[in-house]
């Protein structure tokens, strides 16, 4: 069976990768039949409809999915889909109750014209009550329209779809995890959306082990720990991972959001001399590394350790010594 799948028109270039990352985790066979980064509106070949259901359950880029009734550049042409198509299952539908939305992509209609269009699918043998809010069955109207198509008067939309709601995605859960109601955040604390589409790309869920080596106030494995994995991470800066103690702390963000029996080993680390071995261990790695922009690079150590006064042990100074704890926290470089 057909389905529509309705975006949200924002990081474009991550929404199919999404979708196609979600079909792997749940172990749904996927057939992605048109998409376009112009586009919100994407067609996909799935097996059911629970099936399109369990895609989108933890998506964030998309909105909604739609079961496809009928798709065409004009009006005539999705009639004549609908009436093709689904005939057969119109009975299934005639006594429940419903409502009929329209979703025009860069147009708009009158109230006037929105009647109308709706009454050109008179045609549907539905009998139940029209019910707008909590209807039993809910169709929706889907108009592209060419960018900028209100000021030019164009006529007519370029391409019209008919399609019955079956699933919502958890778009919703962006806000939960907004970074201006979380307790604890620094300069180059990664936003809740891209966390949370990085967690679903990356394959994050439950079983699974993810780890940030720049982990910084922890929204990676934040997002990664929504879906189920266990996520852990290191940051060359102590004072991050530390906070202020209580709820403004890494430990304090996971309080925050009832995750953190899904908090693993947080410890302070230089990622050019990292204790992390190679190991098949983690499922994934998911970080955002500083290039400077709004944290400048730092390692650990002195600017010139020849010219720094250092303690002198068996004859070697101490940053040549194997078991060094610098002293300091950082320094820039």
């Amino acid at each position: 069976m057909e389905y529509l799948i309705r975006f949200s028109q924002s990081h474009e270039s991550f929404r199919l990768p999404e979708i196609q990352s979600l079909a792997v985790v749940e172990g749904l066979d996927l057939e992605v039949i048109s998409y376009s980064d112009e586009s919100p509106f994407c067609i996909v070949r799935l097996e059911s409809e629970e099936a399109a259901k369990t895609l989108l359950r933890r998506s964030v880029l998309a909105q909604t999915i739609h079961e496809l009734w009928g798709a065409g550049e004009t009006y005539d042409e999705l009639h004549a889909a609908v009436k093709r198509s689904t005939a057969h299952i119109w009975p299934k539908y005639k006594d429940v109750s419903f409502k009929i939305n329209i979703d025009a992509y860069q147009g708009s209609r009158s109230e006037k014209n929105k009647l109308a269009l709706i009454n050109t699918f008179a045609y549907l043998p539905f009998e139940g009550l029209i019910l707008l809010k909590s209807p039993d069955q809910e169709f929706t109207i889907f108009e592209e329209w060419e960018f900028d198509s209100v000021p030019r008067n164009l006529p007519n939309p370029l391409k019209v779809y008919f399609g019955r709601l079956v699933g919502h995605s958890i778009r919703e859960v962006i806000k939960t995890y907004d970074l201006k109601k979380r307790g604890y955040i620094s300069t180059t604390s990664m936003d809740s959306e891209l966390a949370l589409i990085t967690a679903n790309i990356a394959l994050a869920a439950p079983g699974k082990i993810f780890y940030d080596p720049f982990v910084g106030t922890g929204s990676f494995p934040i997002a990664c720990a929504h879906f189920g994995a266990l996520g852990m991470g290191s940051d060359i800066d102590g004072r991050s991972v530390r906070g202020e103690g209580g709820k403004r702390s890494l430990k304090g963000n996971f309080k925050q959001y009832g995750l953190e029996h899904l908090l693993g080993a947080v410890f302070v680390s230089d990622l050019t001399n990292s204790p992390v071995r190679r190991a098949r261990i983690l499922d994934g790695i998911v970080c955002d590394p500083p290039y400077g922009v709004r944290e400048g690079l730092k390692v650990l150590g002195c600017r010139d350790p020849e010219k720094d006064a250092w303690l002198v042990e068996k004859g070697k100074r101490s940053y040549q010594l194997a078991k060094l704890i610098p002293g300091k926290p950082y320094n820039n470089r």
